[in-house]
């Protein structure tokens, strides 16, 4: 017995489980998020007459309410995930969503009840947000051997070296440690065992630093890694017609505006308002990206953005680039196929192969669409392209690597953020 409380899982015990687990927060949840604002528009016992449209209310109610559950765990597994600040625009688009769809279908639901659930899902999430935040930072023990030195503690991960092979009574989410580790003796390798026979997890330090930084790291892919990095083909192909979807709905939306931004461009200075460009593209076939101008035409320079303070950028141009508007031409490379939304950002063919020949695994990032944003550009900014490419190229693997919905959404809200505020913008 006291071996077992010795090597104990943090949140293991039953009530732990059950307060924690999603089964308590989706049962509970939809009751309340479901039930409170039909009782308060029907009455109590409303269930014992359930008409057409009670029925479509109540289950858009909870079709809303299931996916921003599932979204949200999703995404909070990613590296500078924070929840709380994607809580608002997720419950909403759910909600537009089901929203969207009562009405194109043409189904009868009750306004009020819909908007009530609506608000009692924002003060659901948050409430268990702003409780559970301490329960959900994870605590590691660290095993002091090898590159775990390179770790450091992030708001989302707590991290405590061991002085011995034992945990001392104290409870933890998992083991990291470096299993490749020359020091690591055997009265260490008998510990992590001895963990993973009591249900503790054991983590190689690369997979928790991989979890850390949003990074994989070149060194680390090794030639069986490399092989195994393919990206889902079904999700390529359900991307690719939401990608269609998605740019031919806002095509028509953005016209007045990317008409706007033409016109403002010719009147700010000499020359055409479009930028076009050769670019490596998805598979390494070269295309012709399309943006709106924001440099003058008659100075020369690198083929590269160089900063913040670059002369060649025209006053819309900088003004633009702050908004990212000088992107909404390449809705055009959208719908040809060529790009994706969401994706590692295409580089010039110059620079394509400068980085072919110096960086190592570079053309894999091919092996995706490119995109109008991606996880380098929310997580690292925009950044001259020559500076930091190795950084961005392990950010481009960690997209590939967890090429999947959930980590696009995440991305959206992020360059959605960057919109509205300019932070990371170049």
């Amino acid at each position: 017995m006291k071996e077992r409380m010795r090597y104990e899982r943090r949140h293991s015990r039953w009530y732990e489980a059950l307060l924690l687990g999603w089964p308590f927060q989706l049962i509970v949840g939809a009751l309340v998020v479901m039930g409170l604002p039909a009782w308060e528009r029907w009455g109590w016992g409303f269930w014992e007459y359930f008409p057409q449209v009670r029925s479509n209310t109540v289950l858009a109610c909870g079709l809303a309410f299931v996916g921003i559950l599932w979204t949200l765990r999703r995404m909070h597994r990613f590296p500078g995930a924070r929840v709380s600040a994607f809580i608002a625009p997720t419950v909403s688009v759910a909600y537009l969503l089901v929203v969207a769809v009562l009405f194109f279908t043409r189904e009868e639901y009750t306004r009020q009840v819909l908007f009530g659930s609506y608000l009692m899902s924002l003060g659901w999430f948050y409430l268990a947000f702003f409780l559970g935040r301490r329960y959900r930072r994870m605590k590691l023990a660290v095993v002091p051997a090898g590159r775990v030195a390179e770790l450091e503690p992030t708001p989302d991960i707590e991290l405590r070296s061991l002085d011995k092979p034992d945990l001392a009574g104290v409870r933890y989410d998992g083991v990291v440690a470096d299993l490749h580790a020359d020091e690591l003796t055997p009265e260490w390798e008998r510990f992590l065992a001895r963990c993973t026979l009591h249900h503790i997890p054991v983590y190689h330090v690369r997979q928790i630093q991989e979890s850390m930084t949003g990074r994989v790291r070149i060194e680390h892919l090794t030639e069986n890694e490399y092989g195994s990095l393919l990206p889902s083909l079904s999700y390529q192909g359900a991307k690719r017609f939401i990608d269609l979807v998605a740019a031919l709905l806002l095509l028509p939306i953005l016209a007045p505006l990317m008409l706007a931004t033409a016109v403002a461009i010719r009147l700010d200075s000499p020359g055409p308002a479009l930028f076009i460009q050769q670019r490596m593209g998805f598979r390494g076939v070269p295309f012709r990206v399309y943006k709106f101008r924001s440099m003058y035409i008659d100075q020369r320079g690198s083929g590269f953005t160089e900063g913040d303070d670059d002369p060649r950028i025209t006053r819309v141009g900088r003004f633009i680039r702050k908004c990212r508007l000088d992107e909404l031409p390449q809705l055009f490379n959208v719908i040809r196929g060529e790009m994706s939304f969401i994706g590692p950002r295409p580089e010039s063919m110059e620079l394509s192969e400068w980085y072919e020949r110096d960086v190592a695994f570079f053309s894999y990032r091919h092996v995706v669409r490119p995109g109008i944003s991606g996880w380098a550009q929310v997580e690292q900014g925009y950044a001259a392209e020559v500076d930091g490419m190795t950084t961005k190229l392990q950010y481009d693997f960690y997209y590939i690597k967890h090429f999947s919905l959930w980590l696009d959404i995440l991305i959206a809200f992020k360059t959605l953020k960057t919109i509205v505020t300019g932070d990371g913008a170049r």
